[in-house]
């Protein structure tokens, strides 16, 4: 594993994105446990892309424009869900004093989805990781593995200093009524902001 390899992906993984927003969202809605579940699930929803890359189905998804708009739109309207439920009452910004199994359970699987709805990941790591395998390497799929693993070391980690750190101001943030207002509207109009940015993308 080379210095580059890991400066790149710390790089891609800082920049705030779909799941970085989820991740301070639910730190603000229901704390720090709920941040590092968040981090979890967005974590988790990098595995299928991994295998996509490494089955050949993220070159599909790169080749066949059906299989890439189908993805990508299913993507979309999950994030325009997002959007929605952030505003509405009992939605993702909902906060609460406590966080349950179910409710835990519940953050680790939208963080999941949220991830796996990006067909960009999938052929992300289709164009990414073969530039850190040697052509002549005697186990390529091993060396990949270990690769998308360091990945999404850095991803649960990254995400989840995001998540506490938002969780540490919660307090704060929580007593003032008109700033969770605003914040609400923020997080929903960033939401908005990828979908559309997502709709717009090419293979």
């Amino acid at each position: 594993m080379s210095i580059e390899f890991l400066v790149t992906s710390l790089i891609v993984v800082i920049v705030p994105g779909t799941g970085v927003l989820y991740t301070l969202a639910s730190a603000f809605a229901r704390g720090s446990r709920a941040s590092i579940a968040a981090a979890f699930g967005c974590t988790l929803g990098i595995v299928p892309h991994i295998a996509a890359a490494l089955l050949g189905v993220a070159a599909l998804l790169h080749t066949s424009a059906m299989a890439f708009q189908l993805v990508k739109y299913a993507g979309v309207a999950y994030l325009l869900y997002m959007a929605w439920s952030a505003l509405r009452s009992g939605g993702a910004l909902t906060v609460e004093n406590r966080s349950d199994a179910r409710s835990t359970l519940q953050v680790v699987v939208t963080g999941f989805l949220i991830n796996i709805l990006n067909p960009k990941l999938s052929i992300f790591f289709l164009a990414f990781l073969p530039q850190f395998v040697a052509p002549d390497d005697a186990a390529p799929v091993m060396h990949m593995l270990g690769l998308s693993a360091v990945f999404m070391a850095l991803t649960f980690a990254v995400f989840s200093v995001y998540g506490l750190l938002a969780a540490s101001v919660r307090a704060k943030v929580l007593s003032r009524p008109a700033v969770m207002d605003w914040m609400r509207r923020a997080f929903a109009g960033a939401f908005v902001m990828l979908g559309l940015r997502l709709a717009l993308a090419e293979r």
